[in-house]
């Protein structure tokens, strides 16, 4: 009888393969439509998951902690809320830190361009002596002018058409970028508002429909990863502020202009593991390259410094201590995700590095448990009885 069923069980795989082989476009076309119906839903609960974190540390509050049902209904909305002016009020203080800044920068850098073009005329009016032989050789070139110009005119009304349409395309992106991040959001609130429940229903589904053994080795997979990304995420955040805090310090040091805004930047970008500081250190570079070029090479050679000491020292110990992944791990991690995934390798491969890293780890303890606490055995492979003691005492 179980012959029977395992035989029926590859003879359907097979069937599904050969109908996924044979209809392959339909079904991609299909996942690719599920994909793109389901991408507020999948970020909403992004969202809710890296909100669940600033929520649940308001709810510890000892302000919340007092079992009054009117504190019980409105804490849940005020963690919600307050998570979110957070976030907002970060985010609006590392724009007004950064963006006027940066104009500044530009408006430098546009003053500059005229005198360089005024510059390069008086060259050319300086050496006018070279102009006649100039016009000997294009005249030997035998070049129909006008029909070039047509040419020109007719390639700039085709780019200008094409911009028309990017922008078009560009406009429309964004705003369905703006309505799936709200739908999002929104999603995201449902979520949070009632995770509990929502626990226990999938917990109650679960159970039902998966056997108890694999129900506990999924439970201590997803609980363990839960905890691993929530202290990675904590982690990254304070490797964030203390590499900030460092550029920062360091730009004041050595004289820097533009320290505060360059040490929010690497800050802010800092969040992408190793390379993220590179990001805001290249914006940093073309700001004070506006002011003084050599002091934009020198800066350069700072943050090559401040990142090699934050990557093999700060970043480890930070972020691994955090998610209980030793040191030399996170570097091999980092490097593997980068390798196999760009920036979203980097990002994700320490927290399921660290997660896989824990759960070998409880195997690991679980079986030497196991070991130590059997019983010998004897030459036979049997368990050798408790031995009687005498009437001495004398086993």
């Amino acid at each position: 009888m179980k012959l029977r069923k395992k035989i029926l069980i590859v003879l359907v795989i097979i069937a599904l393969l050969a109908l996924f082989i044979k209809y392959s476009d339909r079904v991609l076309d299909m996942a690719n439509l599920m994909i793109t119906v389901l991408r507020p839903l999948a970020l909403g609960c992004v969202l809710a998951y890296i909100l669940n974190i600033p929520v649940s540390r308001i709810e510890s509050l000892p302000v919340f902690q007092s079992e009054k049902p009117w504190v019980k209904k409105i804490k849940r909305p005020i963690s919600i809320v307050g998570s979110i002016v957070i976030i907002a009020a970060i985010i609006v203080l590392i724009t007004l830190i950064v963006i006027p800044q940066l104009v500044q920068a530009i408006s430098v850098l546009t003053k500059e361009i005229p005198s360089a073009i005024s510059d390069m005329m008086n060259w050319l009016s300086s050496s006018d002596r070279d102009w006649p032989r100039l016009q000997s050789i294009l005249q030997s070139l035998n070049v129909n002018w006008d029909q070039l110009l047509q040419k020109l005119m007719s390639h700039l009304t085709n780019g200008l058409s094409n911009i028309f349409s990017s922008t078009v395309y560009v406009l429309s992106s964004i705003a369905s970028t703006v309505i799936t991040f709200v739908v999002a959001l929104i999603f995201s609130f449902y979520l949070l508002a009632g995770k509990e429940k929502l626990l226990t229903q999938f917990q109650s589904v679960a159970k039902t429909y998966i056997k108890g053994k694999y129900f506990n080795r999924i439970s201590l997979f997803l609980s363990t990863a839960h905890d691993t990304f929530t202290k990675f995420i904590v982690g990254q955040c304070t490797e964030a502020v203390i590499l900030g805090a460092l550029c920062t310090v360091g730009m004041f040091i050595f004289r820097f202009p533009y320290a505060a805004m360059v040490g929010t930047l690497v800050g802010a970008t800092a969040l992408l593991p190793v390379v993220g500081a590179y990001l805001g250190a290249a914006v940093g570079a073309f700001m004070i390259f506006t002011v003084n070029p050599i002091r934009a090479i020198a800066f350069l050679i700072f943050i090559a410094i401040l990142q090699q000491i934050e990557g093999n020292l700060i970043y480890p110990r930070v972020v691994g201590s955090s998610v209980g992944l030793p040191g030399i791990w996170v570097l091999c991690a980092v490097t593997v995700g980068g390798g196999l995934n760009g920036i979203i390798g980097m990002l994700f491969a320490v927290p399921i590095t660290a997660t896989l890293y824990k759960l070998l780890q409880k195997d690991v303890r679980k079986k030497r448990e196991l070991v130590q606490t059997s019983p010998p055995t004897n030459n036979t492979g049997q368990s050798n009885p408790p031995q009687q003691a005498d009437g001495h005492g004398n086993s």
